[in-house]
């Protein structure tokens, strides 16, 4: 059953890009991982030093997400942290550019934004931006989205109370108005504390089941339309 019949109807979505609108990006990264034969758990502690929810402010992933530092500066400062399997340095050299070269726009989740838009249901866009701007395809983005806010570009990133602000200051309704999606469990207590409706994406389905729970009746596209 739709929200529409109890508690105030939410007339818009707000979603994460990276691991929602995307092919996980731990796939990627695993697989990034086995080919270069690089220490998994070297990476994973420098992911969670850096990217956990009691990281300090202004590691190299806050600074690369806020824009402040560039992806050549977060590639030097990763591969310092890696090394082989046999205990060899790892390469800097688009070091972003292989960690995600395997992650692909969902098409299940693509089509649920566009069936939701078609419904009347407002979306939009709200991405930590990993360094370059220009690696979002936005060939298949344009059209979705009627907000868009990347922490690159705004100098803020998620959880920060601010950049969610911003994003429904775009859509010019209240937080109580609004669904929010994303991977990330700390991204989505903090959008669930300024009273989002907050989803925890694990994949398409779960999402789309999740969202028919919070939408109108009928906002929802049924499975065959999403697939």
């Amino acid at each position: 059953m739709g929200s529409s019949a109890v508690g105030p109807t939410v007339r818009a979505v707000v979603f994460d890009y990276g691991g929602v609108l995307t092919t996980p990006t731990r796939d990627s990264i695993n697989a990034w991982l086995t080919e270069e034969q690089i220490r998994p758990e070297l990476f994973s502690a420098a992911l969670k030093e850096w990217l956990s929810r009691d990281a300090p402010a202004g590691t190299p992933v806050h600074l690369l997400e806020t824009g402040e530092l560039d992806a050549d500066g977060f590639n030097k400062a990763m591969a310092a942290r890696l090394r082989t399997l046999d205990d060899q340095p790892v390469a800097p050299d688009d070091l972003l550019g292989r960690l995600f070269a395997r992650v692909r726009p969902e098409p299940a989740m693509l089509d649920l934004v566009r069936g939701l838009r078609e419904r009347g249901i407002r979306t939009a866009l709200l991405s930590n931006s990993w360094g370059n701007i220009d690696a979002y395809p936005w060939e298949q983005l344009t059209g979705l989205f009627e907000s868009t806010v990347l922490s690159g570009q705004v100098g803020l990133r998620k959880p920060d109370p601010s950049i969610y602000r911003m994003s429904l200051d775009e859509l010019g309704l209240p937080a109580e108005q609004t669904a929010f999606v994303d991977d990330g469990a700390p991204n989505v207590d903090a959008a669930r504390a300024l009273g989002m409706h907050a989803v925890l994406h694990t994949g398409p389905a779960e999402t789309r089941t999740r969202l028919a729970e919070l939408l109108p009746t009928g906002s929802v596209p049924q499975d065959e339309e999403t697939r």
